[in-house]
């Protein structure tokens, strides 16, 4: 299938994408493991990219599912991302310039029974996933 001509700054991102190196997970209530994320940006000729993902780093079983769509706003580096979680939807929005993304959490939705997520923003690469239950206050859950 023809990429859609809107998608065509962001062909570079289609494929299959693999951490360097394994990222770390730990909560008190669960063993502390290591995992893997590798992302894989396909099309099916509309003018949006279908992603999908996170895997255990030894057995490579796959773990939590994010999945989701990066769009371009026609005419514009505009992007995009919508990315859903089993508890939560994100929409990030930004700039695409060459082929670096730079984009913003711009709103969160999650199910009425879900904890309230905590997002950290810093400029690097890198993704720190915090979690908090009824019994357990907000830690680190996840590093990559």
């Amino acid at each position: 299938v023809e990429l859609n001509l809107t998608l065509l700054p962001l062909e570079w991102l289609l494929g299959t994408w693999e951490c360097d190196e394994p990222g770390e997970g730990s909560f008190p209530t669960i063993k502390p493991f290591r995992y893997t994320e590798t992302l894989h940006f396909s099309h099916v000729g509309q003018p949006v990219i279908n992603f999908f993902n996170a895997f255990h780093a030894e057995s490579k079983k796959p773990l939590h599912r994010e999945c989701g769509f990066v769009r371009m706003q026609p005419g514009t580096n505009r992007v995009a991302f919508i990315i859903a979680q089993n508890s939560l939807v994100e929409i990030e929005e930004g700039e695409l310039t060459g082929q670096q993304l730079s984009l913003q959490s711009l709103q969160l939705a999650r199910t009425s029974f879900a904890k309230e997520p905590y997002l950290r923003s810093d400029g690097k690469l890198e993704q720190t996933v915090s979690m908090a239950t009824d019994n357990q206050p907000l830690m680190q859950h996840l590093r990559i």
